[in-house]
């Protein structure tokens, strides 16, 4: 006997094996360009982001922590002056992907970035992790430069006014320990209450409108590099040819220090210094032209943050010697001790206004994945909602804000960078197999060099993600088994549960039998 029931039952099933069949299912770019549109007119997108913006904002995302703390370091513990080699290794590795991202983005000009990519070229469950992975680069990385920025911002009242402010209230309660492999309370330390206070700050910015946020942008970029202009002008003078050497020190035991191995993980380390790029393409359907403008604004602002970098790391072990450079300041530590004080405060002044267009960048960013996903049926159709007012996308703003801040508040600085370049890097290996993949689709940019490219791009990628440490990789893969659970309960809660909510009148439903069952997978 055909009961209601057993309908019901025959209907869920049938929506769950159509749901799960469609795990690798593909979106056709034509349906972007439709797709778009749509968007644009039902959203309100407003378009006034010109090349120049996009140039801004890629920079202001590139130049940050890497340069002003990391380079430093490498240099210190790592691989001596020959860190120059690393950042020039580190930069040409980054450039494959910055190639690829070039390319994917004059074909699909869209909010999503990789993960929009990946749903071309790969399908839904692909995307699904590409787009939770870029949640976490930018939600991590955001939390990761304010913690840096915090560091300048406590560096900067010393140096300027001789005021030490206390560690209570400026640090992180949790320190990694790498030796036992455990997290450790760090006595007197309660709270980063800068770090906190700034992402929050810029969070509150990002709901009123990007264009108010992109001029913001253009001031605190222009601060940024008028001191690493200065640094490389001013204490490129100071220059000492004994600082050269030993040009690449020797080995002291452990293959990751030092030596011609040294200089392999400097790069891995100093690779943190490019990412940002990928930034620029998450607010495609905001700016002029998109399939031109983009790949130009990757490409402009990688060349010159990469001649910016080579200059800053030659000028930086160039006037002291590498081992002082271990420092959570390094570029105030090298002109503080050549004597040149005012210089010293200009960098931490640099560092303080500089590194927010990092942060607002990165809190720019991803809301606009969870956007596209949001428009993809991935989450929540809520989370897509515009601000009545300003037109932003405040929800998924607000609690990535939240987020980051908490996690700045409480994670020392190595956690979370080591947790973002893990991230950047498994989206860089996507990012380069979909180039590969999906280099039949039309656009307006052509990579340069033979189709191999994006592979040897991808190999590099992957060979730096397992020179990481095994507790970074381990968090990694935590959060990725966590965004699959996610995944995989939502596509059953929208097969089983919001069947009830269209549910037909029982008397059509037993009239109909396995045809009405039919009929509502088709609309669904």
């Amino acid at each position: 006997m055909v009961t209601e029931k057993s309908i019901d039952e025959s209907i869920r099933k049938s929506l769950l094996k159509y749901h799960f069949r469609n795990l690798f299912t593909k979106k056709q770019i034509e349906n972007f360009d439709d797709n778009s549109e749509l968007r644009r007119q039902t959203f309100n997108h407003k378009q006034d982001l010109s090349v120049w913006n996009l140039i801004i904002i890629c920079i202001g995302a590139i130049i940050g922590n890497g340069i002003f703390v990391l380079t430093g370091q490498a240099a210190a513990t790592i691989s001596g002056p020959a860190v120059i080699i690393s950042v020039i290794f580190a930069g040409i590795t980054a450039f494959l992907s910055a190639l690829s991202y070039s390319e994917l983005s004059s074909m699909m000009p869209f909010s999503g970035s990789s993960y929009t990519y990946a749903y071309t070229t790969l399908g839904e469950l692909i995307a699904w992790i590409v787009g939770w992975d870029l949640a976490l680069e930018y939600l991590v990385g955001a939390a990761a430069v304010s913690v840096g920025w915090s560091g300048y911002f406590k560096t900067f009242f010393y140096d300027a006014f001789g005021i030490e402010l206390q560690s209570t209230f400026t640090e992180a309660p949790l320190l990694f320990n790498s030796t036992s492999r455990t997290f450790e309370i760090v006595p007197g330390a309660y709270f980063n209450l800068p770090a906190f206070a700034i992402i929050i700050f810029l969070t509150i910015l990002l709901v009123f409108r990007i264009k108010v946020s992109a001029r913001f942008a253009i001031f605190f970029v222009s601060v940024k590099l008028i001191a690493i202009f200065l640094f490389i002008i001013v204490a490129g003078m100071h220059i000492k040819s004994e600082n050269f050497h030993p040009f690449i020190p020797p080995n002291e035991g452990s293959l990751s220090k030092f030596w011609g191995t040294g200089i392999l993980a400097g790069t891995t380390t100093v690779f943190f210094a490019y990412v940002g790029f990928d930034l620029v393409s998450t607010v495609a359907e905001e700016s002029r032209e998109p399939r031109k403008n983009l790949p130009l604004a990757i490409m402009v602002s990688f060349f010159a943050v990469f001649i910016i970098y080579i200059a800053v790391s030659i000028v930086l072990v160039g006037v002291v010697p590498y081992t002082i450079l271990n420092s959570a300041t390094p570029l105030s530590v090298a002109v503080n001790a050549i004597g040149i004080k005012w210089l010293g405060i200009i960098m931490d002044i640099g560092a303080v206004i500089g590194l927010i267009s990092v942060i607002l960048v990165l809190l720019m960013g991803q809301p606009r994945i969870i956007y596209a996903m949001a428009n993809d049926g991935l989450f929540p159709k809520i989370i897509a909602k515009l601000h009545p007012k300003y037109g932003t996308l405040y929800i998924p703003t607000i609690f990535g804000g939240v987020f980051a801040g908490i996690a700045a508040a409480l994670f020392p600085i190595n956690v979370l960078s080591e947790l973002m370049s893990g991230g950047t890097l498994l989206a860089f290996f996507v990012v380069n197999i979909l180039r590969f993949k999906g280099s039949k689709f039309p656009g307006k940019f052509k990579a340069p060099g033979p189709f191999w490219i994006p592979l040897v791009g991808a190999v590099l990628n992957i060979l730096f993600l397992a020179t990481a440490a095994i507790e970074s990789i381990a968090r990694l893969f935590c959060w990725m088994a966590i965004g699959l659970g996610f995944y995989f309960f939502y596509k059953a809660w929208i097969c089983i549960f919001k069947r009830s909510k269209s549910k037909e009148p029982t008397s059509t439903s037993l009239n109909s039998n396995n045809e009405q069952s039919m009929i509502t997978l088709n609309e669904i």
